[in-house]
């Protein structure tokens, strides 16, 4: 089978692998669309904390169960699925707790332990592999693990009403939108240097949009709200981020990370001191936060098709679909891969 592999920086070449055998509790998947996400860019940049390069990119994926273990029953060929990602090692004590993302030794693809989905072919665990619904496009059953990620940070809050500010509208920040708007969040203000996120934030649900290179956010965010927002939420990695975020929450509020910021930048932690700001992080997501995304996206709850911006046929150009996120040389928010019809 055919298989994407980053070979060095910003360089992507398909190679013919074997294609995976499953054990007797896994699926085998014949890949029809791949997500390009933020994070593979990390690895296609060369900048990713611990996935290097040769490594075949991808965890975004919606399929066609081809194969199943002996010992699967949920599942059986012809099924359309799409697959949680991750795997704890099931006996530390982020496992126990049930904080799977936090596993030291959970198995994610990309690496020695597990295939990248860019792959022809991509094999799963039963337990963490989810039906989609007839209804529901391929394309749009690849959102689910993104939206995962929105739900989890979200979810993650003590603050579950109120004013949010969203910094930055890329895919999870668009996705944090919809769902925050789903939830009842209000107003929901985002920012953007990009006009075309401004406005397909505005389209989708947000009370206002601000560019933070040509308008002052916090003032605007009060001005709109009166004391700040209730929640705040890092989706973005400029270097005043997280100091603009803290200025954006009200006193005793909350600001959220989910952005993976890599490089050190400067924080002025005082504000979170004297405003008494609560301040956390979102690491992906744990099952019951892509168990919900998945039952969004197949009961319609949100509609997610117009998320999709750019489909890329062919695994062949795996590197133009990277590129397409990374220099953004048209409007973006999600680019996928069509592995097959």
């Amino acid at each position: 089978m055919k298989a994407a592999f980053v070979t060095d920086v910003e360089t992507v070449e398909v190679k013919e692998i074997e294609r995976p055998v499953i054990s007797d509790t896994e699926v085998l998947i014949r890949a029809k669309t791949v997500g390009v996400c933020g994070s593979d860019l990390h690895l296609f940049r060369g900048t990713h904390p611990f996935r290097h390069a040769p490594a075949i990119l991808g965890h975004e994926i919606a399929g066609e169960v081809v194969e199943t273990g002996s010992a699967v029953t949920k599942f059986k060929v012809g099924d359309r699925v799409t697959v949680e990602p991750q795997v704890g090692c099931g006996t530390c004590e982020m496992c126990r707790r049930g904080f799977v993302s936090l596993c030291a030794d959970k198995k994610v693809p990309g690496t020695t332990k597990w295939i990248g989905a860019f792959s022809e072919y991509f094999n799963a665990e039963e337990r963490i592999t989810y039906p989609l619904s007839d209804e529901i496009s391929y394309e749009t059953g690849t959102l689910a693990e993104p939206l995962a990620v929105a739900v989890h940070t979200v979810n993650h809050a003590r603050t579950k009403s109120g004013a949010l500010v969203i910094l930055g509208a890329g895919t999870i920040g668009q996705l944090i939108l919809a769902f925050a708007k789903w939830k009842g969040y209000s107003p929901i203000i985002v920012t953007d240097t990009a006009e075309f996120n401004r406005e397909f934030a505005l389209k989708h649900g947000a009370a206002a949009a601000f560019n933070p290179l040509e308008q002052d956010v916090p003032a605007e965010v009060k001005k709109l709200t009166g004391v700040g927002a209730d929640l705040v939420i890092v989706a973005a990695g400029a270097d005043n981020i997280l100091d603009q975020a803290c200025q954006c929450a009200r006193k005793c509020g909350e600001v959220g990370i989910v952005a993976m910021i890599t490089s050190k930048i400067p924080f002025y932690s005082y504000a979170v001191v004297f405003n008494e700001i609560d301040l956390y992080g979102a690491m992906c997501y744990e099952p019951k936060d892509f168990a919900e995304a998945v039952d969004l996206i197949n009961s319609r709850k949100l509609e997610l098709e117009d998320y999709v911006t750019q489909v890329v046929d062919g695994i062949e150009r795996t590197q133009e679909g990277l590129e397409l996120l990374s220099r953004k040389t048209e409007p973006v928010v999600k680019v996928l891969i069509r592995m097959a019809e």
